[in-house]
């Protein structure tokens, strides 16, 4: 308040300091026949007591009700501002909280992603495994049906061996010496080179 007193009181200088020399050019037009009426030395006296009551007034108009006001629209934005920082503090404080929940989700997100892989990479092997165990099983039963009838099939043909040897030694001898040997004879010379070679 004190602040607007001053400048009020140093603007009624300013303008009567404007105003002096526009009075004294004034007295000088009246002397020479040519003036204004409001400038006329003779009537200062009573402007300047208008000059002086209007000024009051106007000093007093501000001071009760323009500044209130003012003061109060300044009262008014100060709380709106403040009020404005304190609601963006609430919000930064509840952003914080929200961002630091969304963080927790994710590095929970992430430590569940990982559990799910760990467990799928487990099932992949514990499946291989059993894939694995499964094929050598059915393996080892196919090899041993197929040893089985190799053990089969070879009994006979081991039996079959003094027979064929011994039409192989007869054929040999009817085209070699044009001789025909019997069948039993042939066996058992068949028979009797085997025991050789076995012995």
């Amino acid at each position: 308040m004190s602040s607007i007193a001053t400048r009020l009181a140093q603007g009624a200088a300013v303008g009567s300091a404007l105003i002096l020399p526009a009075l004294a050019w004034a007295a000088e037009g009246e002397e020479g026949g040519v003036g204004l009426p409001q400038l006329d030395p003779s009537k200062f006296a009573t402007q300047l007591f208008w000059l002086v009551i209007i000024l009051v007034a106007f000093f007093f108009a501000l001071r009760n009700l323009a500044l209130p006001r003012i003061s109060d629209a300044l009262e008014a934005r100060r709380a709106k501002i403040d009020e404005d920082l304190e609601r963006a503090e609430s919000l930064r404080a509840e952003a914080e909280v929200a961002m630091a929940a969304y963080e927790k989700a994710l590095a929970a997100a992430a430590a569940e992603a990982q559990k799910i892989q760990r467990e799928t990479a487990k099932r992949i092997i514990e499946a291989e495994a059993e894939q694995r165990a499964d094929y050598a099983g059915k393996l080892a039963t196919e090899t041993a049906a197929a040893e089985a009838r190799i053990a089969a099939a070879k009994q006979p043909a081991l039996d079959n061996i003094p027979d064929v040897a011994a039409e192989t030694a007869q054929a040999i001898v009817a085209r070699l010496a044009d001789v025909t040997i019997a069948e039993a004879d042939a066996k058992a010379a068949v028979d009797a080179a085997a025991r050789e070679a076995g012995s």
